[in-house]
């Protein structure tokens, strides 16, 4: 038995089935490849799902997690430490906001971001209790928690999860009358991720976003963008809505932000929004911990700098080009480093097989989809050795 078979046997007979990996069993990492068990190498074009924008054991990154170690980890939020004032003024400051709430998961933001909307939304706006509502457009990916799931039309992630919590309102993505139209007295906020990444890297249609900036304001609605997986460099910006001229009210920041060592997510926002919570009305054992703190502020000097937006918008240049007159593709759709491609005739799960016997990692989405989100550190002559393998891979 190969080590790769036995130790995906182990995981099958003792781990829960809620993911069906690629037959692929990985040990090292460094930039964009990556090392399974048996010591052959990959080209990973998937990143975490942007968790990993600045590569595997960035050394930067690394060096501070490990000084931090030796320091302290956690304290909870029973008590002040050393690092989180400096991350929340720092990542403020890169949003050109005002405050930060630290967390952990994305799912978990996102949480935190549907409590807060809810309570300004009583207390601000003047919306009679327990009729707050929130707007949200169909093909959505926030989570997976239960009342994430309440709002996603996707059946397998709802399937048998009900009962359902209450308070959403779905209308269909890029339809700027239909999210006018959905919104009512009671309505405290859109939920609108810039880019659906999971649904495909679907773009949202010109004007959109700009539409759906100017209908919050026009009513009085938060509008929150989930930046999770667009947000801090995958699109050549910092965020995915400066491709569109928009702000919105709330960011809603996790996985690149942990640097792909730690779980760190955030919600940035104003005072006056973020401002309405209490002590006790919500928190996280975890949720701004000493070393997520530690390695988020350093991500985030990182990205003031520029340097990884300039390179992923160059690489994403790129990218668009390599993807342009690929074979058996129905459809391709870029922003920066971020690829969402369409194929014919085949499963998405058939071609990442096939891509993978080629050394290369990637990730199906929705049957025919294949998600392209390098690492933003992977150098040119890489990315375009994985492209002419998908290449040869949509042609076998």
């Amino acid at each position: 038995m190969s080590a790769t078979t036995d130790e995906i046997t182990r995981v099958e007979a003792g781990t829960a089935r809620n993911y069906h990996p690629l037959p692929v069993v990985l040990a090292e990492g460094r930039g964009a490849w990556v090392t399974d068990v048996e010591g052959r190498r990959y080209l990973d074009l998937l990143a975490g799902y942007s968790a990993l924008n600045f590569g595997h054991g960035d050394k930067e990154l690394l060096s501070v997690a490990h000084e931090q170690l030796d320091r302290l980890t956690l304290t909870s939020r029973a008590f002040h430490h050393d690092r989180l004032g400096t991350f929340s003024e720092e990542l403020a400051a890169l949003a050109g906001m005002e405050l930060v709430l630290p967390m952990n998961t994305g799912a978990e933001a996102v949480e935190t971001a549907i409590k807060v909307a809810r309570k300004w939304g009583y207390t601000v706006k003047g919306v009679p209790a327990g009729r707050a509502r929130i707007v949200v457009a169909a093909g959505n990916f926030h989570g997976r928690t239960t009342t994430i799931v309440s709002f996603s039309d996707d059946p397998v992630a709802t399937a048998d999860f009900g009962p359902f919590t209450p308070g959403f309102d779905t209308v269909p993505f890029g339809d700027a009358a239909a999210l006018r139209a959905a919104i009512t007295e009671d309505t405290v906020a859109v939920l609108i991720e810039p880019v659906q990444g999971e649904a495909g890297v679907l773009l949202p249609p010109a004007g959109y976003l700009a539409a759906v900036r100017e209908a919050c304001t026009a009513h009085d609605v938060l509008m929150i963008a989930d930046e999770i997986q667009s947000g801090l460099g995958r699109t050549g910006r910092t965020f995915a809505c400066e491709h569109f001229g928009v702000e919105p009210d709330v960011y809603l920041l996790g996985k690149a932000l942990g640097g792909g060592l730690v779980p760190l997510s955030a919600v940035v926002s104003r005072r006056d929004v973020l401002g309405v919570l209490q002590p006790g009305q919500h928190g996280s054992t975890f949720g701004g911990n000493p070393l997520a703190c530690a390695i988020g502020t350093a991500v985030v000097r990182k990205l003031a700098t520029g340097e990884p937006q300039r390179r992923a918008a160059e690489l994403g240049q790129v990218l668009a080009g390599l993807l342009t007159g690929l074979p058996n593709v129905r459809d391709v759709r870029t922003l920066g480093l971020w690829a969402g491609v369409d194929v014919l005739g085949r499963s998405g799960r058939d071609v990442c097989e096939g891509l993978l016997r080629r050394g290369v990692l990637a990730k199906d989405a929705h049957g025919s989809t294949i998600r392209l989100a390098p690492p933003l550190v992977i150098d040119e002559e890489d990315l375009r050795h994985a492209v002419t393998q998908l290449a040869e891979e949509l042609s076998s």
